[in-house]
């Protein structure tokens, strides 16, 4: 009997540890097959068997082995897995993958994504969506200036008026377009798609400021020429306040608001390191504010000069407190200097003159 009893502690004992050492293997086999995080592209086509789905993860190099992955989803009984665009990783165990399988894939492998940045005007943003989509550059200017298509978006949003029909005005929605990174369906999508897209955006930042906005003595039209125009001048974040200020304190002293960035607007000059003329600076443009003849005295551009940040739109709404009526960056340390006087204005214009070689 004891001899029996031995055979049977030894059967035990191998049994035992067999099983656990196929827990542990089953275990290994179905754990991730390393640590790396970075997202590799699946494909699971239409109609897909487990065997299939087993063997384009083993070939993607996410799981181990064809055979345990068929024998998980076996042993749990699961026949749900999803066709569909996936983004993946080494770092998922097969309970993991089979979870996101299950769930399904909402990815997009035509999406294109567009970023649009703050300060730039419309045929930027023509030049962008060209690269993008299969729209057209021409086409793209068309629709922002087709008086047709703008009166249908003075219907539908409420930010939106007649100002952007007014005569001299360069593109009706100049200035209206939120600057942000949108995802798009495909390259195919419309100019109206897009650009619908980002007046919704523009519609959710501005209401989110709409109290102030009823509050101001100006219209939305005139807070988004004079916000774009902040957005161009300052050359910080932290200097845009002040810059407004300026620029308020001007027009409620009839000045004008002599900003090089509505003459290079005017002229269409989108390249920084072209120099403007004298003669450009002084001739009559509703968009020039640098003319001298008195014409732009105490009055805003036309329209907007570009794309706006919130930091922008938020300064032309609550304009830091000053006396300032003259600032001067120097482009090359980033900094402004503000002024009340003129005389003070020129001093430290001919300085920077010197230090930055013909500025």
């Amino acid at each position: 009997m004891k001899v029996f009893r031995n055979i049977a502690l030894v059967v035990v004992v191998l049994v035992t540890v067999i099983v656990v050492g196929l827990c542990g293997i089953y275990k290994y086999m179905l754990s991730p097959i390393g640590k790396d995080t970075k997202t590799i592209e699946v494909e699971i086509p239409a109609n897909s068997s487990r065997s299939t789905i087993a063997k384009i993860l083993k070939e993607k190099k996410l799981i181990r082995d064809e055979n345990f992955f068929l024998l998980y989803v076996k042993l749990f009984k699961i026949a749900d897995m999803k066709a569909g665009y996936y983004d993946l990783s080494k770092n998922m165990s097969t309970e993991d993958l089979v979870k996101v399988l299950r769930k399904g894939s909402t990815k997009n492998p035509n999406e294109v994504r567009i970023t649009f940045q703050e300060g730039i005007n419309m045929r930027q943003i023509a030049t962008i969506i060209s690269k993008k989509t299969k729209n057209s550059y021409e086409d793209v200017l068309k629709k922002a200036n087709d008086p047709v298509y703008l009166k249908t978006l003075i219907e539908k949003y409420w930010f939106i008026d007649d100002s952007i029909l007014q005569e001299g005005i360069y593109y009706g929605l100049e200035g209206y377009l939120f600057p942000e990174t949108y995802s798009l369906t495909n390259e195919e999508v419309s100019i109206e798609y897009i650009f619908e897209k980002m007046l919704d955006e523009m519609d959710r930042v501005l209401t989110s400021y709409k109290e102030d906005i009823e509050k101001s003595s100006y219209s939305i039209h005139q807070l988004l020429a004079l916000a774009s125009m902040v957005e161009k001048e300052s050359a910080t974040v932290s200097d845009r306040g002040k810059v407004a200020s300026v620029f308020y304190n001007r027009l409620q002293v009839g000045m004008s608001l002599g900003s090089d960035v509505t003459t290079r607007y005017a002229f269409q000059v989108d390249d920084p390191k072209q120099r403007l003329t004298e003669a450009q600076y002084n001739t009559p443009n509703p968009y020039n504010t640098r003319v001298t003849n008195g014409t732009m005295n105490g009055k805003l551009p036309i329209g907007p000069i570009g794309t706006i940040s919130r930091t922008s739109l938020e300064a032309a709404l609550k304009p830091e407190a000053t006396s300032y009526l003259y600032f001067i960056a120097n482009i090359q340390t980033k900094e402004t200097f503000y002024y009340e006087k003129s005389s003070d204005f020129e001093v430290k214009r001919a300085e920077l003159k010197k230090v930055n070689g013909g500025f």
